[in-house]
């Protein structure tokens, strides 16, 4: 299945989903993964605690994020692929970026720990049959498929490198 086969899109996450390449699911991720050795740390490094605005995150905020995020839906795509019928919970992104005081951890160790998660929802995704990425169950923004959230994945990242391209990477002109 490529990004383009996917149907019904959810309307929430389409957002995030439309910036994957239109790839197999597998080959997704697998660019997931291979954008990780672009990732910028240095100028990330520069950036150090500089937010766009206050009460935004800071890069290793992002980062941590990233890794929550995946590992959540992760949790929800092997649930729907199961049959689970209960609506999942939603979660406080703020309150998790909080609690998680990623500024105690390095750059290197979070995108360490952002590759092995990804290469975790790489195995999970692999391991869903063709019925099973078709399953659907209900989130907090209404209903998607296991498919859905292996190709949000990918894109979310993507969502947030622009992010920091956008808003972050000019804050060190000036």
């Amino acid at each position: 299945m490529t990004r383009s086969q996917l149907n019904p899109m959810p309307v929430y996450f389409d957002r995030y989903i439309n910036l994957c390449d239109d790839v197999t699911l597998p080959e997704a991720i697998q660019t997931s993964l291979d954008e990780l050795d672009q990732f910028p740390l240095e100028t990330w490094k520069a950036l150090g605690d500089k937010v766009y605005a206050p009460g935004k995150w800071t890069v290793k905020d992002i980062l941590q994020h990233l890794i929550d995020t995946e590992r959540i839906f992760g949790y929800r795509a092997l649930s729907f692929a199961r049959g689970e019928s209960q609506r999942m919970p939603s979660f406080e992104e703020d309150v998790y970026a909080l609690a998680a005081q990623s500024s105690t951890r390095s750059m290197e160790s979070l995108v360490d720990e952002l590759r092995t998660v990804h290469l975790s929802f790489l195995s999970l995704m692999k391991s869903f049959t063709p019925d099973m990425l078709q399953k659907a169950g209900m989130g907090f923004k209404g209903e998607y498929t296991v498919a859905a959230i292996g190709f949000c994945m990918p894109g979310h990242q993507r969502w947030h490198m622009n992010v920091l391209k956008e808003r972050y990477y000019p804050l060190l002109d000036g």
